[in-house]
């Protein structure tokens, strides 16, 4: 059959979870938890925001809280 076979590149990514929290802001808590997950994990490609939470003390805005879910994919 004179025809080469091709190569298919594949991948596998997993998924996991990260709670960041801020002072400041839900960007800022967001930036934290990306930071923090890309020091333990390698080749993360994305990040979405599951979730938003704010802690309220005194009537303002006290802290600020995401539940990530960040995709990583595993070395072969």
């Amino acid at each position: 059959m004179g025809r080469k076979a091709r190569r298919i590149a594949m991948s596998v990514a997993r998924v996991t979870e990260i709670i960041a929290s801020s002072p400041v802001s839900f960007d800022a808590a967001i930036a934290e938890g990306i930071s923090r997950a890309t020091k333990t994990l390698n080749n993360v490609t994305e990040a979405w925001v599951q979730s938003q939470k704010v802690s309220v003390t005194d009537g303002k805005a006290s802290e600020y809280r995401v539940i990530l879910k960040v995709t990583f994919v595993l070395n072969d």
